[in-house]
């Protein structure tokens, strides 16, 4: 709020109050006026014509006085007066200040003159002009003070509401809605400031996400540059373990060779995870038959652990690569954590859509069941894990592969092991 903005109502203010207070003052001296003059010719014409006058009866006359007036005889009786509503008695002259003059004949008081005054009226209508006045004076202070009130609001109130929703709106992360700017109100000079420092804002994440987006990228372009000397070292192990001359070289070759593996494996996984944090893992569905993921079945089962394997007759809608990826950790889980006996089941579900729903189950002990909805999220393992290696990410990427192709993986415990649900939508 500006300070000129507060003088000038404070002075209005003050104007007022001092204005109300001097016109109450000098109308309080409005004093009932005095004929003193004119009643004294009206007692002597009274007095010369007192033997007509005192015959009359309460007799209602005009006068051409500038007063009101009763006459009475000696014995209080009404004679004329000239205004309903005035004394007619000396006791009510008495009570409104009246005044009361003897009429004389002959130096013989015969009567008397009520003279009405008007202080009583003229007190009501002053009480009146003030109270108006005074109502006036109020009306006027609520308009300014309404007007007023409105001003704050449109210029302090308002504008502060607006700066506190941008506010808001920047916490939560909107660095593209601008401020509007007003330079108008109280806050006018806040609010060009206030929108820079949205834009600084908006520049500084835009940054700093592409340098997230390029560390991600160099770790994608690293892992991916590694696999090529990992399959250079398992060729060579591989040829060195024709041309091994006793059990130790080829124990090691072996070793080496199971090591490069798991490099190879570890690689992967976190090739995928980056990419699929740049959404760069494209999964293209198309029609594929159960004939064909029964054989992926079959090839992803190296060890032949494999005891029953039924799929339905359906086609269904998958990408080729990403279903056998997602088959291929499933079964490589089993064997790791397991390395029990697997069974695949099938069954139709129709939810608006019919699905193929695909359960590959082990005989493994299974996991705690808090533990069910964790194994798929990144870098999550079961606590049957043990010392086991891997990474926590083969379930997290088949997950995210099966919503892909607009299907779905569910975990869960059955028959004294661990089983996984997909469902494929048909084609």
């Amino acid at each position: 709020m500006k300070v000129r903005n507060l003088i000038i109502y404070l002075i209005v203010f003050l104007a007022m109050g001092v204005f109300m207070c001097v016109y109450i003052a000098t109308g309080s001296k409005n004093d009932a006026p005095a004929y003193p003059t004119e009643i004294n010719r009206l007692l002597i014409r009274l007095g010369r014509e007192w033997d007509d006058v005192k015959d009359r009866k309460e007799q209602k006359i005009t006068s051409e006085e500038p007063f009101e007036f009763a006459v009475l005889d000696m014995e209080g009786n009404l004679l004329q007066y000239t205004k309903e509503g005035i004394a007619t008695s000396v006791s009510a002259a008495t009570a409104g200040f009246d005044v009361i003059r003897d009429i004389e004949k002959d130096g013989i008081i015969v009567g008397r003159l009520l003279v009405h005054n008007p202080y009583l009226e003229l007190q009501s209508r002053r009480d009146i002009r003030q109270s108006m006045m005074i109502g006036v004076l109020f009306l006027c202070m609520l308009l300014i003070s309404v007007g007023y009130f409105l001003y704050l609001r449109s210029r302090v109130v308002k504008p502060f509401d607006r700066l506190k929703g941008f506010a808001a709106r920047v916490a939560g992360g909107d660095l593209e809605t601008p401020l509007e700017m007003d330079r108008g109100h109280v806050f006018g000079a806040f609010t060009e400031s206030f929108d820079i420092m949205r834009e600084e804002l908006k520049a500084s994440r835009e940054r700093e996400a592409e340098a997230v987006r390029s560390r991600k990228e160099l770790v994608a372009e690293l892992s991916h540059d590694i696999k090529t000397p990992v399959a250079s070292i398992k060729a060579m192990a591989d040829v060195m373990s024709l041309t091994a001359k006793d059990d130790m070289e080829r124990d090691t070759i072996a070793a080496i060779n199971g090591k490069a593996d798991q490099i190879d494996r570890l690689i992967s996984n976190l090739f995928h995870a980056t990419l699929e944090e740049l959404e760069q893992l494209e999964v293209k569905p198309g029609e594929l038959s159960s004939t064909e993921i029964l054989q992926m079945l079959r090839e992803a089962d190296y060890q032949r652990k494999i005891v029953h394997a039924e799929l339905k007759d359906a086609v269904v809608l998958a990408d080729r690569l990403r279903l056998n990826q997602v088959l291929s950790n499933i079964i490589t889980n089993s064997y790791k954590y397991a390395n029990t006996e697997i069974t695949v089941n099938s069954s139709y579900e129709e939810n608006g859509r019919k699905y193929l729903v695909i359960e590959i189950g082990d005989k493994g002990g299974g996991v705690p069941e808090e533990e069910l909805e964790l194994v798929t999220e990144k870098f999550k393992r079961g606590s049957n894990s043990g010392e086991k290696e891997g990474s926590g990410l083969g379930l997290y990427i088949s997950k995210y592969f099966m919503e892909k192709m607009e299907g779905s993986l569910e975990c869960f415990n059955r028959d004294g092991g661990f089983a996984v649900r997909l469902k494929l939508p048909e084609a």
